[in-house]
């Protein structure tokens, strides 16, 4: 799909949504509940709109029909993935999220499944095999060349979170001796360059990477020149097993398009793109955001609810035993609350701005973390910084609340009750959000 198609379907996507949605509705999926399974249309009504489906998810970009697929409930999400070519099977199963993806991978025989994984680089295979039944795996493993079964092997051999995981084997190499003319006849032998080629990469006979060759001094520089005489000789590189977070920070840091990958000897086994690690960077995003809300994993929003339940259990579980303690803390106080009434109606106050205080403490630690920025050198500093913080608010708006207890009970000794209480929780929220 080129530039401007793609761009024609994101301005249209809600369009299309709306159309499929309506199509949807007047043809027989309308009727299926959530234990049926998807059937042939039939009739000229259900004909006209296989038909118009067929050729609006013709139209739309691979990421456009995952993102369709994530908002159907599953007989419908079952219906419309019939509905696409087995060609473009592969790429959307790489753009919907792993719950979804589960789902359609589950409703696709064995033959289909390595069909579509045929399509996919060597890359693409090893972000999609632990999706896989393990014997179907093997399968495919060993249907594929020798190339390929090694790329995907060597691929599978790093955890997910390491650069190996991630890096990509379709790239363009070219020795240092030749000249610029060269090179350039050399590419021009080539169908298509690998997406995401800003640079070509420099390696000598044995493979070893010697610099980058960015494309744009390939372009402008003098054709008789040789590669050696250009090409930047100190590039920023990643070796297969470097933490992927880390390399992505790098990614941002440099406005890096692509980079090498190298091994233990420094000869370029890979490369890694910035598609790569902006999905890299959302994913960990995203992830925050769920464990946030004490959710395990990502959860498909049609999910049955057996699964969404076990998705939630563990910290609704947690959540009651520390509410069962905060409880019985009150409740050691039973004898003043009684005796004072007051105290019952401010202590939710107190409680929910040193929440607040310990969410806000938290999220900075988090930011910092994952930024590298958190230390042991810093780490007293850091937690001094966050207890002075702390008592200055704890101070300021511990006065605003005794204040105003004062004036609406007349009782000063609770202003100052108030006053500590607030100082205190929110010096405890700050502690612990470091800690």
């Amino acid at each position: 799909m080129t530039e401007i198609e793609i761009r024609k379907s994101q301005e249209t996507l809600s369009e299309r949504i709306a159309q499929i949605s309506e199509l949807l509705e007047c043809s027989h999926l309308l009727d299926l509940d959530d234990g049926d399974l998807p059937q042939p249309l039939s009739g000229q009504e259900g004909q006209q709109a296989l038909l118009q489906l067929q050729q609006l998810l013709d139209e739309l970009h691979s990421a456009d029909i995952a993102h369709i697929l994530e908002a159907l409930p599953l007989p419908k999400r079952l219906a419309v993935w019939q509905l696409v070519k087995v060609e473009r099977d592969g790429d959307i199963l790489l753009e919907v999220s792993d719950a979804v993806r589960e789902s359609l991978i589950a409703a696709m025989d064995g033959a289909e499944i390595i069909a579509a994984a045929r399509e996919m680089d060597a890359d693409e295979l090893a972000d999609l095999a632990a999706d896989l039944p393990k014997d179907l795996l093997q399968e495919l493993i060993d249907s594929l060349d020798a190339q390929q079964r090694e790329r995907v092997q060597s691929a599978l051999s790093f955890e997910e979170d390491q650069v190996g995981a991630l890096m990509d084997f379709e790239l363009v190499s070219i020795r240092e001796d030749v000249s610029l003319e060269v090179v350039l006849r050399y590419l021009r032998r080539f169908k298509e360059l690998p997406g995401h080629t800003d640079k070509l990469f420099v390696v000598d006979t044995d493979g070893l990477l010697k610099g980058v060759l960015p494309i744009k001094r390939l372009l402008v520089e003098d054709p008789d020149k040789e590669v050696a005489e250009v090409m930047a000789c100190d590039p920023v590189r990643f070796t297969a097993d470097e933490d992927a977070y880390q390399a992505a920070q790098a990614f941002e840091r440099y406005d890096l398009v692509s980079a090498p990958v190298v091994d233990a000897l420094g000869k370029l086994i890979g490369r890694l793109t910035i598609d790569e690690m902006v999905d890299l960077i959302r994913e960990e995003s995203e992830s925050e955001v769920l464990n946030r809300a004490g959710l395990r994993e990502e959860e498909d929003i049609f999910a049955s609810v057996w699964k969404s339940l076990k998705n939630r259990w563990a910290w609704l579980a947690i959540n009651l035993i520390t509410a069962f303690v905060a409880s019985r803390v009150i409740g050691l106080f039973e004898g003043s609350i009684e005796k004072l009434v007051a105290l019952a109606a401010l202590m939710p106050i107190v409680a929910g701005i040193g929440g607040n205080s310990g969410n806000q403490t938290i999220t900075m630690i988090v930011r910092a973390m994952a930024l590298d920025q958190v230390r042991p050198s810093n780490t007293v500093r850091l937690l001094r910084k966050e207890l002075s913080v702390s008592l200055l608010n704890g101070l300021v708006w511990g006065t605003v609340i005794g204040l105003i207890a004062w004036w609406l009970y007349g009782n000063p000794a609770l202003g100052g009750v108030m006053v500590a209480a607030m100082t205190l929780n929110l010096l405890l929220a700050a502690l612990m959000g470091v800690l």
